[in-house]
């Protein structure tokens, strides 16, 4: 294996590793909390939550992308590429989730509290919830294979 190959794989690991842990304090803790927020001010709470979970996700969620493709194409020997499809179809899936479904409840709740909004927020994440938790159970089964 590369040098390169090497990097892709550890990075990898790592960007998804991260986003599990922060998918399920997000779907088990975090989304179910805004509810105990109240009207007054969930603006502004919105704003800065919205804020600070971009500058927690931005960076693992693109690099599991770029890494993602590269381990598709670029799949370490003895491993097996079907692993890395499958896992680049979840990351598909969860930039679709993220950007068509969560995205926009997020702009409903930027204007202020609405239960509605919140309870498709909490629903439609368990997309993510599976979908991460899925890829890391994928990878780890994948690390196995050649340990």
């Amino acid at each position: 294996m590369s040098g390169a190959d090497r990097l892709a794989l550890l990075l990898h690991f790592a960007a998804t590793g991260i986003m599990v842990g922060v998918i399920w304090f997000v779907q088990v803790v975090h989304y179910p909390l805004f509810a105990q927020v109240g009207r007054d001010g969930f603006a502004e709470y919105e704003a800065e939550h919205s804020r600070r979970t971009t500058l927690v996700v931005v960076t693992p969620m693109l690099v599991e992308l770029a890494t993602g493709a590269w381990l598709v194409f670029r799949t370490p020997a003895g491993m097996r590429r079907a692993v890395f499809v499958a896992g680049f179809a979840l990351i598909v899936i969860l930039w679709l989730s993220t950007f068509l479904l969560q995205v926009p409840r997020h702009a409903v709740l930027g204007r202020g509290w609405d239960e509605r909004a919140h309870r498709a927020l909490v629903a439609t994440n368990w997309i993510r919830f599976v979908a991460w938790t899925a890829r890391g159970m994928l990878l780890l089964w994948a690390l196995g294979g050649v340990l």
